[in-house]
């Protein structure tokens, strides 16, 4: 099946540490105003050649980040959360962030560090811009979402598939 990217869902809510996950109803979406939220994934990998002529390449590190861009709005609540961590440093630039596939059947979630803060920037005769980069700090907690049949209710009421997997990764 294809899906249309509007239809994943990209969530974040206000981060304390990482032994304090958020509220359900903290969540909110990064939706109204944003025109692309591209995948910025790096990863680190090793190539070994062997005397038999048999190369490999192991991936020995991910980072999952995300590139947030589009129109800024003042009054949307995730964009706004955003936009009051501009000259922020430390846990002050810290978020949970959550992506809910757009066929509503996985989803991860983390905590993360918000760069690249855009919110208000242009021409004098365009809309404002915003942007900014979600990077993960560990590797995402795998789970399945909600019941619910739309973004906002598929990230609430969600478990975890594999949470002991993520509080190892979280303490290293």
């Amino acid at each position: 099946m294809k899906n249309v990217n509007s239809e994943r869902g990209h969530f974040i809510a206000p981060f304390t540490d990482i032994n304090t996950p958020p509220t359900e109803s903290a969540w909110v979406e990064l939706a109204d105003g944003i025109e692309d939220i591209s995948d910025a994934t790096t990863e680190t990998t090793e190539e070994k050649a062997y005397y038999n002529g048999v190369k490999t390449n192991m991936v020995n590190s991910v980072s999952g980040a995300y590139n947030v861009s589009g129109d800024y709005d003042s009054e949307d609540k995730a964009q706004e959360m955003i936009a009051d961590m501009k000259y922020k440093t430390g846990i002050g630039r810290k978020v949970w962030h959550r992506v809910v596939s757009a066929d509503k059947t996985k989803q991860w979630t983390g905590h993360a560090t918000v760069t690249d803060i855009v919110a208000g920037s242009g021409a004098a005769d365009a809309t404002e811009d915003f942007s900014c980069t979600i990077t993960y700090d560990a590797t995402p907690t795998e789970g399945v979402p909600g019941s619910g049949g739309n973004n906002a209710d598929a990230a609430l009421n969600s478990a975890p598939v594999n949470a002991k997997a993520n509080k190892k990764e979280e303490t290293k």
